[in-house]
């Protein structure tokens, strides 16, 4: 049986999700939460690495600041997006300002920026305000998802 594992972005918890269940209706085993509800959580750094050491699938962070005009200019885009992308990509929010370490770590020089994670490691990023189009459009072209 082919399974997809996702991380809840709620409660960090592991998810299996068997391939002929709907992962878009999925809920978390250990908190109820809804695993993809269209609407990214902005997650700590512990399930920040968790996400990105435990999913199958691949996980989009937007690395963002409260403080950032074009991050939340970029917000609404980022929410429509992840209407698109799930349940084949998870969205997560980082704020840089609460998550100073781990944002150093990734070695983020400017916001907003986003990262794509897949199989524990970094895949691609770009920085600056995107449309949820263009969003969309730079996710699917980047391997894995890349047809």
């Amino acid at each position: 049986m082919n399974e997809t594992h996702v991380v809840c972005s709620e409660c960090g918890g592991v998810n299996r999700i068997p391939s002929f269940r709907p992962a878009l209706k999925a809920k978390c085993g250990k908190c109820g939460a809804k695993l993809f509800s269209a609407h990214p959580r902005d997650v700590g750094a512990d399930i920040f690495e968790h996400q990105i050491a435990r999913s199958t699938i691949p996980v989009l962070v937007d690395v963002w600041a409260p403080w950032c005009g074009p991050c939340r200019t970029m917000a609404p885009a980022y929410e429509a997006a992840a209407c698109e992308l799930e349940p084949d990509v998870q969205l997560i929010k980082l704020n840089a300002d609460a998550e100073q370490a781990t944002a150093a770590r990734l070695g983020i020089r400017g916001i907003p920026t986003m990262v794509l994670f897949h199989g524990g490691r970094e895949v691609a990023r770009t920085a600056g305000a995107m449309s949820a189009p263009q969003i969309v459009r730079w996710v699917r072209d980047r391997p894995p998802l890349a047809a």
